[in-house]
């Protein structure tokens, strides 16, 4: 039996309207019960998480931005891990100038975006975006930086991830959430390595983790878990990167939930 779950949240457990839905809600409150430690484990910000933690009612650790912040069930930040302020500015400079191109920054208790995106309050209840200057960018307590488009032009982003890796592979980890969204972290954060901390603090191994996750953001963690499923919507690069993984249904069909149940609440 696995002691420890970990999900995506986008893609993964929530529904195409980014809602936790009835049965999932159901499924992860019968886990809480049996004692079935629960992590969300998201490119979301924390105070999000937090807002979805509290309508299920139930404890869980929850791995934010990308890796880059942990809290316990009681809300405590048990570990953090900021961007460097070289690639804060130097990731903004370089794509400032793309009109395209919205950037967004995670920075304490803060979403910060360069230009007003309505479509983009869809996938919040209540928290939501203040405006930053790209030319005069904060550069301390950030936890990422990420870039979005309205067309979601996945190939016009992968020019992005591929400039900055020629610039940045050695200090940050750059990686795809969703196909239309690139991320910017610092080097050597991951879900994975936040997941690992997380068992270690609960007083287990990364083996008696189960994850599921969709994006390439994912990856890490589904490797490093005991058993990492992969939803069935991923983009192709997530499945090609996971060849030995086992491939599960769809965030619509709730097959996290599903998969739960059926795995782990009827033994």
């Amino acid at each position: 039996m696995y002691q420890i779950v970990a999900s995506d949240l986008d893609g993964t457990l929530l529904n195409p309207d980014h809602k936790i839905a009835p049965f999932t809600r159901d499924v992860l409150q019968r886990l809480a019960q049996k004692n079935i430690n629960f992590v969300f484990a998201t490119g979301r910000h924390h105070i999000d998480v937090a807002e979805i933690r509290e309508k299920l009612a139930i404890p869980a650790y929850m791995i934010t931005s990308n890796g880059a912040r942990v809290h316990n069930c009681q809300g405590e930040l048990v570990f953090q891990q900021n961007l460097s302020a070289d690639v804060i500015r130097g990731v903004i400079s370089l794509a400032k100038d793309d009109p395209a191109l919205h950037i967004h920054m995670y920075r304490g208790d803060q979403w910060l975006l360069n230009n007003d995106n309505e479509q983009l309050k869809e996938f919040h209840d209540s928290f939501s975006y203040h405006l930053f200057d790209v030319n005069n960018p904060p550069v301390d307590d950030v936890a990422k930086v990420f870039f979005t488009r309205d067309d979601e032009d996945h190939e016009a982003l992968v020019k992005w991830e591929q400039i900055f890796n020629a610039h940045f592979s050695d200090k940050a980890n750059i990686a795809f959430s969703t196909p239309w969204c690139l991320e910017v972290m610092d080097a050597g954060v991951s879900k994975g390595h936040a997941l690992q901390a997380v068992a270690e603090a609960l007083g287990y191994k990364l083996a008696d983790c189960i994850a599921f996750g969709d994006g390439m953001n994912d990856a890490e963690m589904l490797a490093m878990a005991g058993k990492g499923l992969v939803m069935g919507t991923s983009h192709e690069k997530v499945k090609l990167a996971l060849p030995n993984n086992e491939v599960i249904g769809s965030n619509a069909d709730e097959a996290v939930a599903h998969y739960l149940e059926q795995h782990l609440l009827t033994r």
